[in-house]
């Protein structure tokens, strides 16, 4: 077992964390407040290349694996885990091309995406649909060489602003998860619409939206697959994309754990900086506990994935624990500013609204139970 990140890795992490540094954390706070995703951020991640990093080099990409991944994102999501949505949400659009695209088709879809900023989304939930995925109402059906998409998608990351979107549809609504076709989606395809979902808790920085569909023509070779296929795609594309989450996760604890030990030893009560309070300590302790252990196991999941072997059950452990253990860090970074914590004069109280979200998309943690339970009572 080797626990130590190679030259690469170390290299690839310093560079995740000084861009997080001097890009992100200065702006998070602004962006969060007008609800705005920042632009510049995605161009500049670009230029340094943080962006799109799980596009393959047969695509044009430099091909990164999902350990990388998750080390760059731990790191982006400790300056602001809406910022990091919009990146790794690209990644979770780029993900389905990978699983379910041929090599011709990765190099159409992702191919531009390596040659200037550019983001891609994907599109599974529905107003009325959300966990029970198969039970979709997007319809997909096929017109000579083109297949006439109609329908609306819900909460979805980069929704409208990415370049292409990986769309889920049915090809019969009484058919299951057996009728469902994945389909890619053009920006600027004719009436292909989308409406921002405003006033979020948090994550305000990453642009989520509803997507509507009139009567929008993609080609048949725009099909990810084949009919049918289109669940399965989906959820292969979720096994993996959950452990980004779980480090983006892990990168809000540290942050709510550096908060609270800075401000434990300057903040002062009866005569002393609280840090030398045991009740303050050992909040500090927990949230260095939950950090460690959630670390080991997105890295784990993270290397299965790498290793071609089977995750499914390691991601949605990692996700669910370090999502829950990411709020609960970010809620006790609450308590030990006191009433400096609960106002935005501190940034512990954004960690709190960013952490909630991660408990819901990707899969509910409830689910995430559903998919270690199975797996337990096979």
């Amino acid at each position: 077992m080797e626990f130590t990140l190679s030259d690469e890795q170390r290299q690839l992490q310093q560079l995740a964390r000084d861009f997080t540094r001097k890009e992100i954390t200065p702006i998070a706070a602004e962006y969060d407040q007008k609800e705005e995703t920042p632009w510049q951020v995605v161009e500049k991640a670009f230029e340094v290349g943080l962006l799109n990093v799980g596009i393959p080099e047969h695509a044009g990409g430099i091909g990164l694996g999902m350990l990388d991944e998750c080390i760059v994102g731990e790191e982006l999501a400790y300056g602001c885990m809406g910022i990091f949505t919009v990146l790794m949400a690209s990644e979770l659009g780029i993900t389905p091309i990978l699983v379910g695209g041929t090599e011709e088709q990765q190099k159409r879809f992702l191919g531009p995406l390596t040659e200037k900023a550019g983001l891609a989304a994907f599109a599974l939930s529905e107003p009325n649909n959300g966990s029970d995925a198969a039970a979709m109402g997007t319809t997909a059906v096929l017109d000579g060489d083109e297949w006439v998409i109609n329908g609306t998608k819900m909460w979805i990351s980069n929704g409208g602003l990415a370049e292409i979107t990986v769309v889920f549809a049915t090809t019969d609504r009484q058919g299951g998860h057996k009728a469902t076709v994945a389909l890619v989606v053009p920006k600027d395809a004719p009436g292909f619409t989308y409406n921002k979902i405003k006033h979020k808790m948090g994550q305000r920085a990453s642009l989520t939206s509803e997507l509507v569909f009139e009567n929008v023509r993609v080609p048949r070779e725009n099909q990810l697959g084949g009919l049918g296929d289109g669940f399965k795609i989906a959820m292969k594309t979720l096994d993996k994309t959950r452990i980004p989450v779980a480090a983006g996760s892990v990168g809000i604890a540290r942050r709510a754990l550096d908060e609270s030990v800075k401000y434990s030893k300057e903040r002062e009560a009866f005569g002393k900086p609280i840090s030398n309070f045991q009740a303050i300590q050992f909040k500090l302790a927990e949230m260095a506990m939950g950090i460690e252990t959630g670390r080991l196991m997105y890295q784990k999941a993270a290397w299965l994935v790498d290793q071609g072997q089977p995750h499914g059950y390691e991601s949605a452990i990692a996700k669910a624990y370090c999502s829950e253990m990411a709020f609960n860090a970010a809620n006790e970074a609450i308590q030990v500013h006191g009433g400096y914590g609960y106002v935005g004069e501190y940034p512990v109280e954004k960690l709190l609204r960013d952490s909630k979200l991660n408990q819901i998309y990707e899969g509910t943690n409830e689910i995430q139970r559903v998919v270690i339970s199975r797996q337990l009572l096979k």
